[in-house]
């Protein structure tokens, strides 16, 4: 609870001393994991960096800083690329054995905290992703906006505990956006799928992943925006133990090699919802929120569901911060 207090207090701070800048900048990103339809105009630039932090599980504690810059490009009006890098700044100790992967690495990757307990801080490069997204309707002109995005990731770096791994992932994003009141209120919605193979200590996992998330949001004053957030992620996979050469029992494994396409079973999933703020002016804009896990769950196979939440996928709450710049 401290390190989200004080995460609290840096967002709220950061934003009063930007707000203060002459400085000038307009932005898509109203939430924190929902994007809005539009790309860039051709010719121009837009330099992004943004953080979050994912804080909390249900032993000791628990802090991951996501943090990635990222380059954007309007090849066309209606089709933008980009690429960023990925950041990866994890620091925590947890005492459940059953915690993993964090129990594990903290027990033989870790300094110990000022006595028997052990823990993980590192900050390490993590990984590139590199990506299209084309704009098919646009919400000021048609019905409803409607843009697609595809990316490609490498991963040097496990999310969760910051260990060694190979992962490879290709998403797919549909973008739809609605606006209102001439665009004071705007909804949008993101349907993402991961297609991911990672390969980790004794560990192999082909992986289906949905991330579904959804953002409303109000123009209450010029250049200011208040909205609320919900998103839902789960992933369907068996782990593949390379040692013995089994599957878990009791789950099914997901593929999706060239025709031979299966869902496995959901290993897990979890839900947010919280509050977004985004602040806009000609060429730069500042987005933060908070959301909080509301529920989870587990396969039958997985111990770290407790009280309706799941901690080793997820994290208790999400605090962001995001800027950007155009050129």
């Amino acid at each position: 609870m401290k390190i989200f207090k004080k995460s609290l207090i840096a967002v709220t701070v950061f934003i009063a001393v930007l707000l203060n800048f002459q400085v000038s900048q307009a932005g898509e990103n109203l939430w924190v994991y929902t994007k809005g339809t539009d790309t860039r105009p051709k010719g121009s630039f837009e330099f992004k960096i943004g953080d979050i932090a994912r804080l909390g599980k249900d032993s000791g504690d628990y802090s991951f800083h996501d943090i990635r810059p990222e380059l954007e490009y309007g090849v066309t009006d209606k089709l933008t690329v980009g690429g960023s890098i990925m950041i990866f700044g994890h620091n925590y100790s947890v005492s459940k054995t059953d915690l993993d992967p964090m129990y594990t690495t903290q027990q033989t990757q870790s300094v110990t905290d000022g006595g028997t307990q052990k823990r993980f801080n590192k900050t390490q490069y993590g990984g590139y992703e590199l990506s299209a997204k084309y704009n098919v309707l646009s919400p000021y002109k048609d019905f409803m906006g409607l843009s697609f995005k595809l990316a490609y990731e490498q991963k040097d770096k496990y999310r969760l505990d910051g260990s060694d791994i190979e992962q490879k992932s290709y998403v797919g994003v549909i973008m739809l956006q609605k606006d209102w009141f001439d665009d004071k209120l705007i909804y949008a919605f993101n349907w993402k799928t991961e297609l991911e193979r990672r390969k980790g200590d004794e560990v192999l996992e082909e992986e289906i992943a949905f991330d579904i998330s959804m953002g409303l949001s109000y123009r209450f004053k010029p250049k200011h925006y208040i909205g609320i957030e919900f998103r839902r992620q789960e992933d369907h996979l068996s782990p593949f133990n390379t040692t013995t050469n089994t599957f878990e029992d009791g789950v099914y494994p997901s593929s999706w090699d060239w025709g031979d396409f299966k869902l496995g079973t959901r290993h897990q999933y979890g839900q947010y919802l919280g509050p977004t703020y985004h602040y806009a002016e000609k060429d730069w804009w500042l987005t933060s929120g908070i959301l909080f896990q509301t529920n989870g769950g587990c396969s039958n196979v997985n111990p770290s569901c407790t009280n309706g939440r799941n901690r080793d996928e997820h994290e208790t709450v999400h605090v962001s911060l995001q800027m950007g710049y155009e050129f």
